[in-house]
């Protein structure tokens, strides 16, 4: 499992697997090839449940976003 956590705050969001993670990897952009980190909006995630995205980790999501513009995940 893998872990996804608030960068900002340090609080884990939760665990994701394996293919959650590649999902995300293959739809947001990496700064370099060590980047662990992505910025998430709504947008975003509008457009990953557009393409099918897994249920589960977009409400995962969706909830740490709440109201804020952006949040910035990081993944262990």
């Amino acid at each position: 499992m893998v872990q996804l956590y608030n960068e900002k705050s340090g609080k884990l969001i939760g665990n994701i697997s394996e293919q959650q993670l590649q999902f995300l990897i293959d739809q947001l952009e990496e700064e370099s090839v060590e980047d662990k980190d992505y910025a998430i909006t709504s947008l975003t995630l509008d457009y990953f449940e557009e393409i099918g995205g897994d249920a589960e980790l977009l409400s995962m999501l969706r909830k740490e976003l709440g109201t804020l513009d952006e949040i910035t995940i990081l993944w262990k």
